[in-house]
């Protein structure tokens, strides 16, 4: 399946995956951002990107839709997805406590037609 795949000029969900990440983190590094860290593990759940910039420290999920079908990158983000995405950010900055003075925010960046859109997601409590 792979090899049909490569054979229609089309990159491996993995490498799509990657290559998404990659453009999402240099719209953020180019906006001031810092990155703490790439597909971090926490509380058996993965963190694309931990960014910081100032005070913000920022768990961001990347979603990304190489062509039209199926519809938008942030319809993948369903309760579910944000629930782990909960889980694992409170580990992360249970391991980091330096952390909980700043302003931590999640966000989705959905990468559609080579742009990225930043979205903010409303899971923390207080």
């Amino acid at each position: 399946m792979l090899r049909r795949a490569r054979a229609r000029g089309r990159l491996s969900t993995a490498r799509e995956g990657r290559r998404f990440e990659r453009l999402v983190e240099r719209h953020y590094r180019l906006r001031g951002y810092r990155v703490l860290g790439r597909n971090v593990w926490a509380g058996g759940n993965e963190l694309d990107l931990i960014l910081r910039r100032g005070r913000a420290v920022v768990l961001c999920e990347v979603k990304g839709k190489s062509g039209d079908g199926y519809g938008h990158p942030l319809e993948m983000v369903g309760p579910e997805k944000v629930r782990r995405l909960r889980r694992a950010g409170e580990s992360w900055l249970a391991s980091h406590p330096e952390a909980r003075q700043l302003d931590l925010r999640f966000e989705v960046a959905a990468v559609s037609a080579g742009r990225v859109s930043r979205h903010p997601l409303e899971i923390l409590d207080g």
